[in-house]
């Protein structure tokens, strides 16, 4: 069994959809539609169920998936580990990011990488957790910075040791500044400024005990550096992470239970990185030296 096959069945497995597949895998669909039906011909099985726009997985092509990962994990990283044992490591590595406390600790293992490889530079693009997701999906970006709650079924991932506190963030003439905690009660009768995200508004709204349609939203917002000029200026009290230590006329009030959650890192599955993207990956994994959760890479 050769490993392009199993890339391309990954890949299916992967978009549900083999036009999806071919344009990712930068090869003809009928090119790819062959290759499929040679591998279940070897195997002398059916690997999808086939619709009129979509591919799902037969049980014999969920068995096929977890082995193919693991076989080209193998050999991806033993290729890579030959390939640059007497080489030094070049190349950029893109890295999209949201705005999270964790980045300081993503930046101390670039920095650390980078003292190793110097040869290698970075890309940074900071955006919302959407557009960083759409941006992995489309491989312009190597590896992500998502902050929790988030849908990372879809992609490789690495947790974070770093984690993040939520909280209100009020202004200096607030009747909450006062307070080393804010509870769902204080909130009550509050104008309300909050995260955007879905996922993010159902954690929320489970702190809260009520869902946000009874209480008085002032207004939503993706990205939260801005959301300091919103509160200066009176549209409401914003609930989000501690990103606004630069700014003293603002106080960040911690929330009573405490809302903690974590950041991780993310890569598209199925996918061969460069030899600069890869050994970072490997870095970032090790958890004798990052103090990293590992999961799977």
């Amino acid at each position: 069994m050769e490993l392009r096959p199993l890339r391309y069945f990954l890949a299916i497995a992967e978009e549900e959809n083999i036009t999806h597949a071919a344009s990712i895998l930068h090869v003809t669909q009928p090119t790819l539609t062959r290759q499929i039906q040679n591998l279940e011909d070897e195997l002398g099985t059916k690997l999808f169920k086939r619709g009129k726009y979509s591919m799902k997985l037969t049980e014999d092509g969920m068995y096929l998936k977890r082995r193919a990962e693991e076989i080209i994990s193998l050999a991806d990283s033993t290729a890579m580990n030959i390939g640059t044992k007497d080489k030094e490591i070049t190349g950029e590595i893109s890295i999209g990011c949201t705005e999270t406390d964790s980045m300081e600790e993503l930046a101390s293992a670039m920095s650390e990488f980078r003292t190793l490889h110097p040869a290698v530079s970075y890309r940074m693009i900071t955006a919302n957790v959407d557009t960083i997701r759409e941006e992995i999906e489309k491989g312009l970006v190597d590896i992500a910075l998502m902050t929790e709650p988030d849908d990372t079924e879809r992609f490789e991932t690495l947790h974070l040791k770093t984690k993040e506190h939520w909280g209100a963030i009020v202004s200096s003439t607030s009747p909450l500044a006062g307070k080393s905690a804010v509870t769902p009660q204080d909130l009550q009768n509050e104008a309300l400024i909050i995260p955007m995200r879905s996922e993010v508004r159902l954690t929320l709204e489970n702190w809260l005990g009520c869902s946000f349609d009874k209480v008085n939203i002032a207004a939503r917002y993706n990205l939260g550096r801005n959301v300091a000029l919103l509160v200066r200026t009176g549209v409401g009290t914003a609930i989000g992470l501690n990103l606004f230590s630069g700014f003293e006329d603002l106080s960040f009030i911690p929330l009573h239970p405490p809302l903690i959650t974590g950041s991780v890192l993310c890569w598209k599955k199925n996918t061969i990185t460069s030899p600069a993207v890869g050994s970072f990956l490997q870095f970032l994994s090790d958890s004798d030296n990052r103090g990293c959760g590992k999961t799977e890479i």
